[in-house]
């Protein structure tokens, strides 16, 4: 388990280094710029759970693993026959993106409510909640602003409650199951929901005005 674990939060880091260095072509920005924006969406969530969590040095300065793979993919981005490729936007690297961008999601999300129950003495659902969520998410946050836009999961995509419904999840689930189950339920949870809202458009309310 803990070797799938371990290749499914990779893939989840390569696509959020992905996500990011996107975000930075898009913006015209040079490859540093795609190189911060890469590796602040991979590691920013987790830098930010630790600083949280009291646990300094942050966990990316210790083993800088996910930032060094970050900052490869997002060079790798930077290769012309890898533009034309992002330009084209073949169907194929969109599939690809989504599934592993979910992946690691769900897989990022556990991880940070595994750090709540083995750091805190009696974690609550609050703070696993929160810190599971901001795990999942809190690089795409940074790399949005970052990049001047108004984070998207606050105005679309059905991304950060995935997250959220997850951490809850394994909360309650972990009380009366092992680890183990709690963490398979968890991920497989935040998967489908993901693919259930592209699949059916799912989105949370918005004012009417703008619907």
């Amino acid at each position: 388990m803990d070797v799938v674990f371990f290749v499914l939060e990779i893939l989840g880091v390569i696509a959020f280094a992905l996500s990011g260095v996107l975000v930075a072509i898009k913006k015209e920005m040079d490859i540093f710029g795609g190189c911060v924006l890469g590796m602040i969406t991979a590691t920013c969530g987790g830098l930010i759970r630790d600083l949280i969590l009291g646990i300094t040095p942050p966990t990316v300065f210790v083993n800088p693993t996910h930032a060094l793979i970050s900052i490869g993919v997002s060079i790798f981005a930077y290769l012309p026959f890898m533009q034309r490729f992002f330009t084209h936007k073949h169907k194929i690297y969109d599939t690809a993106l989504f599934v592993t961008d979910s992946v690691g999601l769900g897989v990022f999300t556990v991880i940070g409510v595994n750090l709540c129950f083995e750091t805190l003495i009696t974690p609550n659902i609050f703070t696993v909640a929160c810190l599971g969520t901001l795990t999942g998410v809190g690089g795409s946050v940074v790399r949005d602003i970052l990049s001047q836009s108004v984070p998207k999961i606050f105005i679309k995509n059905f991304y950060a409650s995935a997250s959220l419904l997850g951490a809850i999840t394994y909360y309650l689930v972990v009380s009366v199951w092992s680890t183990l189950g709690a963490t398979i339920i968890s991920v497989l949870l935040i998967f489908t929901l993901r693919l259930l809202a592209c699949i059916f458009h799912w989105e949370l309310p918005k004012p009417m005005h703008l619907k």
